[in-house]
């Protein structure tokens, strides 16, 4: 599999204008710094502001996947990266492009996943619904570690790196938000080296409501789980 770089940042992004520049801008000055050799790539899944103007201009590579859907969005930028490595992680500046030290140095040693885990990193006021923090996420991601026998504490952490080539053996294929947890649950089922990290979450900045329909996208997980293609 050709690859022309050691690590893809990639972003998932759906009329992100007021965001999206500067998640591009935080992980260019990351990869400049640390003199990683990487792209950040942008997935445009169907933006209707200047998502997709704003990216470009700031230095990503960016490309479109027409179909909507979170899981259709990565699942493309995923086939379409060029890096050994993928860093995955919303651009609504919730996470930090800045600071992706400990998935770089965990990829490098070897795990071919590894999760961002906000409880362990700290989340902060406001920055998740408390029925999420104390209910909804904590239920679903018990859930999974039973489903799948791991012991990944966070779900549904929208920031996570893995092997790219192990990610594309996995044939993945949930188009929705449940593709978090089909992700976690195939690499787990296959054996594959996992570990976790701590991330902080921050409150993102979009300005408007998000994507995340909390029911109905915590049924799709919860519906994923149980169903009888999530082995």
């Amino acid at each position: 599999m050709w690859e022309k770089y050691e690590f893809t940042i990639l972003m998932p992004c759906r009329d992100e204008e007021r965001t999206v520049g500067e998640c591009v801008l935080e992980a260019k000055k990351y990869v400049q710094e640390k003199g990683l050799q990487a792209e950040i790539l942008v997935v445009d899944n169907g933006s209707t502001d200047h998502s997709y103007e704003i990216a470009k201009k700031c230095g990503a590579r960016v490309i479109c996947v027409a179909e909507k859907g979170y899981g259709n969005a990565l699942i493309g930028g995923i086939h379409a990266a060029r890096g050994k490595y993928v860093i995955m992680g919303d651009c609504d500046q919730s996470y930090d492009f800045y600071h992706l030290d400990n998935f770089v140095e965990k990829l490098r040693e070897g795990y071919q996943f590894v999760n961002g885990n906000r409880f362990l990193g700290g989340i902060e006021k406001g920055a998740m619904p408390v029925s999420h923090r104390y209910f909804g996420v904590p239920l679903l991601s018990l859930i999974g570690r039973i489903r799948y026998g791991t012991f990944i504490g966070d779900f549904h952490c929208g920031i996570r790196g893995f092997v790219r080539a192990s990610a594309i053996d996995m044939e993945l294929r949930c188009t929705g938000m449940e593709f978090s947890t089909e992700m976690i649950g195939k690499f787990a089922m296959s054996g594959s080296l996992m570990t976790e990290v701590p991330v902080v979450l921050r409150k993102d900045k979009r300005g408007r409501k998000s994507h995340l329909r909390s029911l109905a996208d915590g049924w799709r997980h919860l519906n994923y789980m149980l169903g009888p293609f999530s082995m």
